[in-house]
């Protein structure tokens, strides 16, 4: 996602641009790409040129907001509440609900455009996408060739020995 935000301003990112950039699966990132799009996160673009950008949202996308469009991590739920039976899972149970509580609250603070503008502070430049050259390839020219034969029977004429 801080990919997309770098590349924001200049045009679509294709999946396998960010596969091969990030060493991630194709297959994995259509997956996470579907759940960000579901979400409202991204939007796709298809056709020559086509690829992702961010989402409606753009400046207003947090990290919890990523977490919560791919994990589908929301909360503590009323039926984890009912599993409750007095075992081992339980006495720890309120401790991850609270870590999970102040950890989300932390991830609501952070933008996905500020993630995008420290990678820009340190350095980070966006690369263009490289122009594909698609449809009928321009043939080279031939080479012109000079000949030296005569053009017609007139020059043939002319152009053989006399004999006299």
């Amino acid at each position: 996602m801080i990919d997309l935000a770098l590349h924001e301003p200049y045009c679509p990112v294709p999946l396998s641009d960010l596969a091969l950039r990030h060493g991630i699966s194709l297959s994995y990132l259509e997956q996470v790409f579907a759940k960000l799009r579901q979400h409202g996160l991204v939007q796709s673009t298809r056709g020559p040129g086509g690829g992702y950008t961010l989402g409606f949202r753009g400046d207003e996308i947090t990290i919890a907001d990523i977490v919560t469009a791919i994990e589908g991590v929301t909360g503590g739920s009323q039926d984890d509440a009912e599993l409750g039976t007095g075992g081992p899972a339980d006495l720890t149970r309120a401790l991850w609900e609270q870590l999970h509580t102040k950890l989300m609250e932390h991830m609501r603070t952070i933008s996905l455009r500020s993630l995008a503008l420290e990678q820009r502070a340190k350095g980070f430049t966006v690369q263009g996408r490289k122009a594909r050259k698609k449809g009928i390839l321009k043939m080279p020219p031939s080479p012109v060739l000079r000949v030296s034969a005569p053009s017609s029977v007139f020059t043939l004429g002319q152009w053989l020995p006399h004999k006299t």
